[in-house]
Protein backbone atom coordinates (compact mmCIF):
# COMPACT_ATOMS: atom_id res chain seq x y z
CA UNK A 1 0.00 0.00 0.00
CA UNK A 2 2.32 2.85 -1.18
CA UNK A 3 1.79 6.27 0.33
CA UNK A 4 -0.39 8.27 -2.09
CA UNK A 5 1.50 11.57 -2.08
CA UNK A 6 0.49 14.27 -4.57
CA UNK A 7 2.29 14.87 -7.87
CA UNK A 8 4.04 17.99 -6.59
CA UNK A 9 5.77 15.87 -3.99
CA UNK A 10 6.38 12.79 -6.11
CA UNK A 11 7.76 14.91 -8.92
CA UNK A 12 10.75 15.90 -6.84
CA UNK A 13 12.80 12.92 -7.99
CA UNK A 14 12.26 13.91 -11.62
CA UNK A 15 13.82 17.34 -11.33
CA UNK A 16 17.35 15.99 -10.86
CA UNK A 17 20.26 17.79 -9.28
CA UNK A 18 18.59 21.17 -9.66
CA UNK A 19 15.56 19.98 -7.70
CA UNK A 20 13.91 23.17 -6.51
CA UNK A 21 12.32 21.41 -3.55
CA UNK A 22 15.33 19.53 -2.23
CA UNK A 23 18.85 20.85 -2.11
CA UNK A 24 21.37 18.33 -0.87
CA UNK A 25 22.44 20.66 1.89
CA UNK A 26 18.83 21.37 2.91
CA UNK A 27 17.55 17.80 2.88
CA UNK A 28 16.20 16.54 6.19
CA UNK A 29 17.47 13.02 6.85
CA UNK A 30 15.16 11.28 9.30
CA UNK A 31 17.60 8.42 9.74
CA UNK A 32 20.37 10.67 11.07
CA UNK A 33 18.38 13.35 12.82
CA UNK A 34 20.15 13.31 16.19
CA UNK A 35 17.72 15.75 17.80
CA UNK A 36 14.77 13.52 16.85
CA UNK A 37 12.83 16.39 15.32
CA UNK A 38 12.17 17.66 11.83
CA UNK A 39 13.74 21.06 11.34
CA UNK A 40 12.04 23.80 9.38
CA UNK A 41 12.38 22.58 5.75
CA UNK A 42 12.40 26.22 4.59
CA UNK A 43 15.29 27.26 6.77
CA UNK A 44 18.23 28.83 4.96
CA UNK A 45 16.68 28.92 1.47
CA UNK A 46 17.46 32.22 -0.34
CA UNK A 47 14.42 34.42 -0.70
CA UNK A 48 14.36 34.45 -4.50
CA UNK A 49 14.68 30.70 -4.69
CA UNK A 50 11.95 30.18 -2.10
CA UNK A 51 9.55 32.38 -4.05
CA UNK A 52 10.37 30.45 -7.24
CA UNK A 53 9.54 27.24 -5.41
CA UNK A 54 6.22 28.71 -4.31
CA UNK A 55 5.43 29.72 -7.90
CA UNK A 56 6.20 26.17 -9.05
CA UNK A 57 3.98 24.74 -6.32
CA UNK A 58 1.08 27.05 -7.24
CA UNK A 59 1.31 26.05 -10.93
CA UNK A 60 1.40 22.34 -10.14
CA UNK A 61 -1.60 22.54 -7.85
CA UNK A 62 -3.50 25.07 -10.02
CA UNK A 63 -3.60 27.55 -7.15
CA UNK A 64 -2.32 30.66 -8.96
CA UNK A 65 -5.39 32.53 -7.73
CA UNK A 66 -3.91 32.61 -4.22
CA UNK A 67 -0.27 32.95 -5.28
CA UNK A 68 0.27 36.28 -3.43
CA UNK A 69 -0.96 34.66 -0.22
CA UNK A 70 1.21 31.60 -0.75
CA UNK A 71 4.30 33.75 -1.32
CA UNK A 72 3.67 35.72 1.88
CA UNK A 73 2.80 32.53 3.73
CA UNK A 74 6.05 30.85 2.67
CA UNK A 75 8.13 33.83 3.82
CA UNK A 76 6.27 33.81 7.13
CA UNK A 77 6.72 30.04 7.58
CA UNK A 78 10.44 30.41 6.89
CA UNK A 79 10.92 33.08 9.59
CA UNK A 80 7.89 32.94 11.92
CA UNK A 81 9.54 34.98 14.67
CA UNK A 82 10.65 37.80 12.33
CA UNK A 83 7.27 38.58 10.82
CA UNK A 84 7.53 42.24 11.85
CA UNK A 85 10.44 42.74 9.43
CA UNK A 86 9.04 40.92 6.38
CA UNK A 87 8.33 43.75 3.87
CA UNK A 88 5.77 41.72 1.91
CA UNK A 89 3.40 41.69 4.89
CA UNK A 90 1.09 44.64 5.44
CA UNK A 91 -0.17 45.85 8.79
CA UNK A 92 -3.31 43.72 8.67
CA UNK A 93 -1.16 40.65 8.08
CA UNK A 94 1.11 41.49 10.99
CA UNK A 95 -1.83 42.10 13.29
CA UNK A 96 -3.27 38.68 12.43
CA UNK A 97 0.05 37.06 13.35
CA UNK A 98 0.39 39.10 16.54
CA UNK A 99 -2.99 37.81 17.67
CA UNK A 100 -1.65 34.26 17.56
CA UNK A 101 0.27 35.21 20.69
CA UNK A 102 -1.80 37.98 22.27
CA UNK A 103 -5.18 36.30 21.67
CA UNK A 104 -4.19 32.69 21.17
CA UNK A 105 -7.53 31.34 22.39
CA UNK A 106 -9.43 33.43 19.84
CA UNK A 107 -9.93 30.70 17.24
CA UNK A 108 -12.53 29.98 14.53
CA UNK A 109 -15.79 28.29 15.42
CA UNK A 110 -15.00 25.25 13.28
CA UNK A 111 -11.77 24.67 15.19
CA UNK A 112 -13.63 24.64 18.47
CA UNK A 113 -16.30 22.39 16.95
CA UNK A 114 -13.53 19.95 16.04
CA UNK A 115 -12.21 20.09 19.59
CA UNK A 116 -15.71 19.58 21.00
CA UNK A 117 -16.26 16.49 18.83
CA UNK A 118 -12.88 15.07 19.84
CA UNK A 119 -13.81 15.79 23.46
CA UNK A 120 -17.07 13.87 22.99
CA UNK A 121 -15.03 10.98 21.60
CA UNK A 122 -12.95 11.09 24.77
CA UNK A 123 -16.07 11.16 26.95
CA UNK A 124 -17.30 8.06 25.13
CA UNK A 125 -14.00 6.39 26.01
CA UNK A 126 -14.30 7.36 29.67
CA UNK A 127 -17.94 6.36 30.05
CA UNK A 128 -17.28 3.05 28.31
CA UNK A 129 -14.52 2.43 30.85
CA UNK A 130 -16.49 3.22 33.99
CA UNK A 131 -20.15 3.01 33.04
CA UNK A 132 -20.45 -0.31 34.85
CA UNK A 133 -18.34 0.44 37.91
CA UNK A 134 -21.27 -0.56 40.07
CA UNK A 135 -22.49 -3.39 37.85
CA UNK A 136 -20.03 -5.86 39.39
CA UNK A 137 -22.06 -5.71 42.58
CA UNK A 138 -24.98 -7.54 40.91
CA UNK A 139 -24.37 -8.94 37.41
CA UNK A 140 -22.34 -12.04 38.50
CA UNK A 141 -25.30 -13.26 40.55
CA UNK A 142 -27.71 -12.85 37.64
CA UNK A 143 -25.40 -14.76 35.30
CA UNK A 144 -24.93 -17.57 37.83
CA UNK A 145 -21.24 -16.88 38.50
CA UNK A 146 -21.23 -15.52 42.08
CA UNK A 147 -17.81 -14.92 43.61
CA UNK A 148 -18.85 -14.61 47.25
CA UNK A 149 -16.72 -16.71 49.60
CA UNK A 150 -18.41 -20.04 50.32
CA UNK A 151 -20.34 -20.18 47.06
CA UNK A 152 -19.81 -23.30 44.91
CA UNK A 153 -17.07 -22.76 42.30
CA UNK A 154 -16.32 -19.34 43.75
CA UNK A 155 -12.66 -19.53 42.77
CA UNK A 156 -13.50 -20.52 39.19
CA UNK A 157 -16.14 -17.82 39.00
CA UNK A 158 -13.60 -15.22 40.08
CA UNK A 159 -11.61 -15.93 36.95
CA UNK A 160 -14.68 -15.86 34.73
CA UNK A 161 -15.82 -12.59 36.23
CA UNK A 162 -12.27 -11.32 36.02
CA UNK A 163 -12.06 -11.99 32.30
CA UNK A 164 -15.39 -10.29 31.73
CA UNK A 165 -15.33 -7.80 34.51
CA UNK A 166 -11.87 -7.92 36.14
CA UNK A 167 -13.42 -7.51 39.58
CA UNK A 168 -14.45 -3.83 39.59
CA UNK A 169 -15.91 -1.83 36.77
CA UNK A 170 -14.36 -4.12 34.42
CA UNK A 171 -17.20 -5.62 32.53
CA UNK A 172 -16.45 -2.49 30.60
CA UNK A 173 -12.72 -2.77 30.62
CA UNK A 174 -10.78 -5.87 29.83
CA UNK A 175 -12.77 -7.29 26.99
CA UNK A 176 -12.87 -4.20 24.79
CA UNK A 177 -9.19 -3.57 25.48
CA UNK A 178 -8.20 -7.07 24.38
CA UNK A 179 -10.05 -6.43 21.11
CA UNK A 180 -8.68 -2.89 20.95
CA UNK A 181 -5.12 -4.14 21.39
CA UNK A 182 -5.20 -7.17 19.11
CA UNK A 183 -7.29 -5.70 16.31
CA UNK A 184 -8.87 -2.30 16.98
CA UNK A 185 -5.69 -0.23 17.32
CA UNK A 186 -4.10 -1.85 14.28
CA UNK A 187 -7.15 -1.01 12.19
CA UNK A 188 -6.24 2.65 12.66
CA UNK A 189 -3.79 2.83 9.77
CA UNK A 190 -5.98 1.24 7.05
CA UNK A 191 -9.13 2.95 8.32
CA UNK A 192 -7.44 6.35 8.24
CA UNK A 193 -5.94 5.56 4.84
CA UNK A 194 -9.29 4.84 3.20
CA UNK A 195 -11.82 6.75 5.33
CA UNK A 196 -9.87 9.74 6.63
CA UNK A 197 -9.96 11.03 10.18
CA UNK A 198 -13.67 11.84 10.13
CA UNK A 199 -14.69 8.58 8.52
CA UNK A 200 -12.68 6.60 11.05
CA UNK A 201 -14.34 8.38 13.97
CA UNK A 202 -17.76 7.80 12.40
CA UNK A 203 -16.93 4.08 12.09
CA UNK A 204 -15.94 4.03 15.76
CA UNK A 205 -19.07 5.89 16.81
CA UNK A 206 -21.32 3.27 15.19
CA UNK A 207 -19.62 0.46 17.10
CA UNK A 208 -19.74 2.47 20.34
CA UNK A 209 -23.51 2.85 19.97
CA UNK A 210 -24.71 -0.60 19.00
CA UNK A 211 -22.17 -2.71 20.87
CA UNK A 212 -22.92 -0.81 24.08
CA UNK A 213 -26.68 -1.15 23.61
CA UNK A 214 -26.19 -4.86 22.99
CA UNK A 215 -24.63 -5.25 26.42
CA UNK A 216 -27.81 -4.16 28.11
CA UNK A 217 -29.77 -6.96 26.42
CA UNK A 218 -27.31 -9.80 27.06
CA UNK A 219 -28.75 -12.91 28.71
CA UNK A 220 -25.50 -14.83 29.25
CA UNK A 221 -21.95 -13.88 30.03
CA UNK A 222 -20.61 -15.20 26.68
CA UNK A 223 -22.99 -12.81 24.91
CA UNK A 224 -21.62 -10.00 27.03
CA UNK A 225 -18.11 -11.08 26.13
CA UNK A 226 -18.90 -10.82 22.40
CA UNK A 227 -20.36 -7.33 22.82
CA UNK A 228 -17.22 -6.23 24.65
CA UNK A 229 -15.07 -7.55 21.82
CA UNK A 230 -17.15 -5.64 19.27
CA UNK A 231 -16.89 -2.50 21.35
CA UNK A 232 -13.12 -2.85 21.20
CA UNK A 233 -13.27 -2.40 17.43
CA UNK A 234 -14.61 1.08 18.08
CA UNK A 235 -12.50 2.00 21.08
CA UNK A 236 -9.09 1.16 19.59
CA UNK A 237 -9.17 3.29 16.41
CA UNK A 238 -10.98 6.08 18.27
CA UNK A 239 -8.29 6.35 20.94
CA UNK A 240 -5.60 6.38 18.24
CA UNK A 241 -7.29 8.71 15.76
CA UNK A 242 -8.94 11.38 17.87
CA UNK A 243 -5.73 12.88 19.39
CA UNK A 244 -4.06 12.83 15.95
CA UNK A 245 -7.09 14.52 14.35
CA UNK A 246 -7.07 17.23 17.00
CA UNK A 247 -3.29 17.72 16.76
CA UNK A 248 -3.38 18.06 12.97
CA UNK A 249 -6.18 20.63 13.00
CA UNK A 250 -5.00 22.91 15.78
CA UNK A 251 -2.34 25.63 15.46
CA UNK A 252 0.92 25.11 17.30
CA UNK A 253 0.30 27.95 19.78
CA UNK A 254 -2.62 26.12 21.43
CA UNK A 255 -2.03 22.56 20.28
CA UNK A 256 -0.98 21.13 23.61
CA UNK A 257 -3.86 22.69 25.53
CA UNK A 258 -6.48 21.57 23.01
CA UNK A 259 -5.11 18.11 22.29
CA UNK A 260 -4.92 17.33 26.00
CA UNK A 261 -8.69 17.73 26.04
CA UNK A 262 -8.69 14.01 25.19
CA UNK A 263 -7.65 13.13 28.73
CA UNK A 264 -9.67 15.89 30.38
CA UNK A 265 -12.88 14.75 28.73
CA UNK A 266 -12.04 11.10 29.21
CA UNK A 267 -12.02 12.03 32.89
CA UNK A 268 -15.36 13.75 32.36
CA UNK A 269 -16.70 10.55 30.81
CA UNK A 270 -15.46 8.60 33.82
CA UNK A 271 -17.34 11.02 36.05
CA UNK A 272 -20.49 10.58 33.94
CA UNK A 273 -20.14 6.81 34.23
CA UNK A 274 -19.93 6.96 38.01
CA UNK A 275 -22.92 9.33 37.97
CA UNK A 276 -24.91 6.79 35.94
CA UNK A 277 -24.10 4.17 38.55
CA UNK A 278 -25.66 6.38 41.21
CA UNK A 279 -28.71 7.27 39.12
CA UNK A 280 -29.65 3.65 38.45
CA UNK A 281 -28.53 2.03 41.71
CA UNK A 282 -32.04 1.68 43.17
CA UNK A 283 -34.05 0.65 40.09
CA UNK A 284 -34.00 -3.07 40.80
CA UNK A 285 -32.68 -6.08 38.88
CA UNK A 286 -32.16 -4.14 35.66
CA UNK A 287 -29.86 -1.59 37.33
CA UNK A 288 -26.65 -3.08 35.97
CA UNK A 289 -28.12 -3.22 32.45
CA UNK A 290 -28.96 0.48 32.56
CA UNK A 291 -25.56 1.32 34.01
CA UNK A 292 -23.81 -0.44 31.14
CA UNK A 293 -26.19 0.52 28.34
CA UNK A 294 -26.29 4.22 29.21
CA UNK A 295 -22.74 4.58 27.88
CA UNK A 296 -24.14 4.72 24.32
CA UNK A 297 -25.45 8.27 24.90
CA UNK A 298 -22.32 10.34 24.14
CA UNK A 299 -21.56 8.20 21.06
CA UNK A 300 -24.72 9.54 19.38
CA UNK A 301 -23.60 13.20 19.07
CA UNK A 302 -20.12 12.00 18.10
CA UNK A 303 -21.56 10.07 15.16
CA UNK A 304 -23.92 12.87 14.13
CA UNK A 305 -21.51 15.81 14.40
CA UNK A 306 -18.25 14.43 13.04
CA UNK A 307 -18.99 15.25 9.40
CA UNK A 308 -19.81 18.86 10.30
CA UNK A 309 -16.12 19.29 11.17
CA UNK A 310 -13.46 19.99 8.53
CA UNK A 311 -11.32 17.04 7.48
CA UNK A 312 -7.69 17.07 8.52
CA UNK A 313 -5.82 19.25 5.96
CA UNK A 314 -2.72 17.11 6.35
CA UNK A 315 -4.63 13.95 5.46
CA UNK A 316 -6.13 15.69 2.42
CA UNK A 317 -2.68 16.83 1.29
CA UNK A 318 -1.31 13.30 1.59
CA UNK A 319 -4.08 12.33 -0.83
CA UNK A 320 -3.16 15.16 -3.23
CA UNK A 321 -6.39 17.07 -2.53
CA UNK A 322 -4.78 20.46 -2.02
CA UNK A 323 -7.76 22.64 -2.85
CA UNK A 324 -9.85 20.85 -0.25
CA UNK A 325 -6.96 21.11 2.22
CA UNK A 326 -6.81 24.88 1.72
CA UNK A 327 -10.57 25.18 2.29
CA UNK A 328 -10.17 23.12 5.44
CA UNK A 329 -7.30 25.30 6.67
CA UNK A 330 -9.42 28.43 6.04
CA UNK A 331 -12.10 27.00 8.32
CA UNK A 332 -9.51 26.23 11.00
CA UNK A 333 -7.47 29.46 10.93
CA UNK A 334 -8.35 33.07 11.64
CA UNK A 335 -7.04 34.47 8.33
CA UNK A 336 -6.32 33.32 4.79
CA UNK A 337 -2.66 34.23 5.29
CA UNK A 338 -2.38 31.74 8.16
CA UNK A 339 -4.15 29.12 6.06
CA UNK A 340 -1.76 29.67 3.12
CA UNK A 341 1.26 29.61 5.45
CA UNK A 342 0.28 26.30 7.03
CA UNK A 343 -0.68 24.80 3.66
CA UNK A 344 2.74 25.44 2.16
CA UNK A 345 4.65 24.54 5.31
CA UNK A 346 2.91 21.18 5.67
CA UNK A 347 3.45 20.53 1.97
CA UNK A 348 7.19 20.98 2.43
CA UNK A 349 7.19 18.75 5.50
CA UNK A 350 5.44 16.03 3.53
CA UNK A 351 7.86 16.54 0.66
CA UNK A 352 10.88 16.05 2.93
CA UNK A 353 9.44 12.98 4.57
CA UNK A 354 8.43 11.38 1.29
CA UNK A 355 12.06 11.39 0.14
CA UNK A 356 12.87 9.09 3.06
CA UNK A 357 9.62 7.11 3.11
CA UNK A 358 9.04 6.64 -0.64
CA UNK A 359 7.35 3.31 -1.42
CA UNK A 360 6.45 2.59 2.18
CA UNK A 361 3.86 -0.10 2.93
CA UNK A 362 1.87 -0.94 6.07
CA UNK A 363 4.38 -3.63 7.08
CA UNK A 364 7.35 -1.42 6.26
CA UNK A 365 6.02 1.47 8.31
CA UNK A 366 5.61 -0.82 11.29
CA UNK A 367 9.17 -2.15 10.92
CA UNK A 368 10.45 1.40 10.50
CA UNK A 369 9.09 2.27 13.93
CA UNK A 370 12.10 0.35 15.24
CA UNK A 371 14.70 0.67 12.46
CA UNK A 372 14.86 4.38 11.55
CA UNK A 373 16.65 6.20 14.39
CA UNK A 374 14.45 9.31 14.38
CA UNK A 375 11.25 7.23 14.35
CA UNK A 376 12.67 4.70 16.82
CA UNK A 377 13.31 7.48 19.33
CA UNK A 378 9.71 8.61 18.94
CA UNK A 379 8.55 5.00 19.39
CA UNK A 380 10.61 4.61 22.56
CA UNK A 381 9.46 7.93 23.98
CA UNK A 382 5.78 7.17 23.36
CA UNK A 383 6.22 3.69 24.86
CA UNK A 384 7.77 5.11 28.03
CA UNK A 385 5.03 7.67 28.69
CA UNK A 386 2.28 5.18 27.85
CA UNK A 387 3.66 2.38 30.02
CA UNK A 388 4.08 4.87 32.86
CA UNK A 389 0.42 5.81 32.57
CA UNK A 390 -0.71 2.20 32.80
CA UNK A 391 1.61 1.17 35.62
CA UNK A 392 1.08 4.21 37.84
CA UNK A 393 -1.99 2.67 39.54
CA UNK A 394 -4.80 4.75 38.05
CA UNK A 395 -6.60 1.80 36.42
CA UNK A 396 -6.92 -0.18 39.63
CA UNK A 397 -8.51 2.80 41.36
CA UNK A 398 -10.67 3.86 38.42
CA UNK A 399 -12.05 0.39 37.74
CA UNK A 400 -12.02 -1.05 41.26
CA UNK A 401 -13.16 2.07 43.08
CA UNK A 402 -16.55 0.69 44.13
CA UNK A 403 -14.99 -2.55 45.34
CA UNK A 404 -12.14 -0.74 47.09
CA UNK A 405 -14.49 1.49 49.06
CA UNK A 406 -16.85 -1.41 49.75
CA UNK A 407 -14.02 -3.53 51.17
CA UNK A 408 -12.82 -0.52 53.16
CA UNK A 409 -16.13 -0.48 55.02
CA UNK A 410 -18.63 1.52 52.98
CA UNK A 411 -22.09 0.27 52.02
CA UNK A 412 -22.71 -0.26 48.32
CA UNK A 413 -24.36 3.13 47.89
CA UNK A 414 -21.66 4.90 49.93
CA UNK A 415 -19.04 3.17 47.78
CA UNK A 416 -20.71 4.46 44.63
CA UNK A 417 -20.81 7.98 46.10
CA UNK A 418 -17.11 7.80 46.92
CA UNK A 419 -16.42 6.56 43.37
CA UNK A 420 -18.35 9.54 42.04
CA UNK A 421 -16.15 11.79 44.17
CA UNK A 422 -13.07 10.20 42.64
CA UNK A 423 -14.45 10.78 39.14
CA UNK A 424 -15.21 14.41 39.94
CA UNK A 425 -11.71 15.09 41.33
CA UNK A 426 -10.16 13.33 38.34
CA UNK A 427 -12.04 15.62 35.97
CA UNK A 428 -11.74 18.96 37.77
CA UNK A 429 -7.98 18.68 38.26
CA UNK A 430 -7.49 18.04 34.55
CA UNK A 431 -8.37 21.69 33.82
CA UNK A 432 -5.06 23.20 35.03
CA UNK A 433 -3.21 21.21 32.36
CA UNK A 434 -4.99 23.21 29.64
CA UNK A 435 -2.86 26.21 30.63
CA UNK A 436 0.26 24.50 31.97
CA UNK A 437 0.93 21.93 29.25
CA UNK A 438 2.04 24.59 26.73
CA UNK A 439 3.95 26.68 29.29
CA UNK A 440 5.25 24.38 32.00
CA UNK A 441 6.02 21.66 29.46
CA UNK A 442 5.16 17.98 29.04
CA UNK A 443 8.21 16.56 30.80
CA UNK A 444 8.10 19.04 33.67
CA UNK A 445 4.49 18.12 34.40
CA UNK A 446 5.49 14.47 34.71
CA UNK A 447 8.50 15.24 36.90
CA UNK A 448 6.33 17.28 39.27
CA UNK A 449 3.30 14.99 39.52
CA UNK A 450 4.86 11.52 39.62
CA UNK A 451 6.52 11.84 43.07
CA UNK A 452 3.28 13.18 44.52
CA UNK A 453 1.30 10.35 42.95
CA UNK A 454 3.74 7.87 44.52
CA UNK A 455 3.45 9.02 48.13
CA UNK A 456 -0.34 9.51 48.01
CA UNK A 457 -0.97 6.04 46.55
CA UNK A 458 1.43 4.49 49.08
CA UNK A 459 -0.44 6.25 51.89
CA UNK A 460 -3.78 4.96 50.58
CA UNK A 461 -2.43 1.41 50.56
CA UNK A 462 -1.04 1.62 54.10
CA UNK A 463 -4.38 3.01 55.32
CA UNK A 464 -5.86 -0.46 54.82
CA UNK A 465 -3.69 -1.61 57.74
CA UNK A 466 -5.66 0.59 60.09
CA UNK A 467 -8.08 -1.36 62.34
CA UNK A 468 -11.48 -1.92 60.79
CA UNK A 469 -13.20 -0.30 63.76
CA UNK A 470 -11.10 2.85 63.46
CA UNK A 471 -13.38 5.69 62.34
CA UNK A 472 -10.53 7.33 60.41
CA UNK A 473 -9.84 4.27 58.24
CA UNK A 474 -12.28 4.88 55.37
CA UNK A 475 -11.84 8.69 55.29
CA UNK A 476 -8.05 8.28 55.08
CA UNK A 477 -8.30 5.80 52.22
CA UNK A 478 -10.69 8.10 50.35
CA UNK A 479 -8.58 11.21 51.04
CA UNK A 480 -5.34 9.75 49.72
CA UNK A 481 -7.08 8.29 46.66
CA UNK A 482 -8.54 11.72 45.90
CA UNK A 483 -5.09 13.34 46.34
CA UNK A 484 -3.63 10.76 43.97
CA UNK A 485 -6.29 11.61 41.38
CA UNK A 486 -5.63 15.34 41.83
CA UNK A 487 -1.96 14.88 40.87
CA UNK A 488 -2.65 12.33 38.12
CA UNK A 489 -5.11 14.47 36.19
CA UNK A 490 -2.84 17.40 35.19
CA UNK A 491 0.25 15.22 34.63
CA UNK A 492 0.32 11.57 33.64
CA UNK A 493 -3.32 11.80 32.57
CA UNK A 494 -3.09 14.20 29.58
CA UNK A 495 0.61 14.10 28.69
CA UNK A 496 0.96 10.60 27.12
CA UNK A 497 -1.69 11.03 24.43
CA UNK A 498 -0.68 14.61 23.68
CA UNK A 499 2.98 13.69 23.46
CA UNK A 500 2.39 10.57 21.38
CA UNK A 501 0.16 12.47 18.94
CA UNK A 502 2.93 15.02 18.31
CA UNK A 503 6.18 13.06 18.42
CA UNK A 504 5.92 10.97 15.23
CA UNK A 505 6.61 12.32 11.73
CA UNK A 506 3.56 12.74 9.52
CA UNK A 507 4.30 9.64 7.45
CA UNK A 508 4.29 7.43 10.55
CA UNK A 509 1.72 9.27 12.65
CA UNK A 510 -1.16 6.81 12.30
CA UNK A 511 1.11 3.80 12.74
CA UNK A 512 2.98 5.44 15.62
CA UNK A 513 -0.18 6.39 17.46
CA UNK A 514 -1.50 2.85 16.93
CA UNK A 515 1.69 1.53 18.52
CA UNK A 516 1.47 3.98 21.41
CA UNK A 517 -2.17 3.17 22.10
CA UNK A 518 -1.74 -0.59 21.66
CA UNK A 519 1.22 -0.48 24.05
CA UNK A 520 -1.03 0.23 26.98
CA UNK A 521 -3.63 -2.45 26.20
CA UNK A 522 -1.63 -5.61 27.00
CA UNK A 523 -0.29 -3.93 30.14
CA UNK A 524 -3.82 -2.94 31.04
CA UNK A 525 -5.08 -6.48 30.53
CA UNK A 526 -2.25 -7.99 32.60
CA UNK A 527 -2.80 -5.38 35.28
CA UNK A 528 -6.49 -6.16 35.56
CA UNK A 529 -6.41 -9.97 35.30
CA UNK A 530 -3.58 -10.28 37.77
CA UNK A 531 -5.52 -8.11 40.20
CA UNK A 532 -8.34 -10.65 40.41
CA UNK A 533 -6.51 -12.80 42.91
CA UNK A 534 -4.25 -10.15 44.41
CA UNK A 535 -7.06 -7.77 45.30
CA UNK A 536 -10.11 -9.93 45.77
CA UNK A 537 -8.36 -12.71 47.68
CA UNK A 538 -5.87 -10.54 49.52
CA UNK A 539 -8.32 -7.86 50.58
CA UNK A 540 -11.81 -8.87 49.65
CA UNK A 541 -12.11 -12.25 51.36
Amino acid sequence: MPLPFPPSIMSTDKIGKQDIYHDEEQHVNLANNVQAKIQNPLHGIPKEKLLNQVDQFAREQEMEDILPLLRKGALLAQNPKDFETIPELDEDDREAIRRETTHKWSQPRDLYLTVVVCSIAAAVQGWDQTGSNGANLSFPVEFGIPTTAGEPNAARNEWIVGLINSGGLNINSIRPYIAACLLGCWLTDPLNHYLGRRGTLFFCGVFCIFAVLGQGFCQTWPQLLICRLLLGLGMGPKASTSPVYAAENTPASVRGGLVMCWQMWTAFGIMLGTSANLVFVDVGKIAWRLQIGSAFLPAVPLTLLIFLCPESPRWLMKKGRYHEAYKSFKRLRCSELQAARDLYYVHRQLSEEFVVMRGSTFANRFIELFTIPRVRRATLASFVVMIAQQMCGINIIAFYSSTIFSVAGYTNKQALLASWGFGMVNWLFAFPAVWTIDTFGRRNLLLFTFPNMAWSLLAAGFSFYMPVDNAARVPCIALFIFIFAAFYSPGEGPVPFTYSAEVFPLTHREMGMSWADATLKPLYNFDEVESITVFEKGVGH
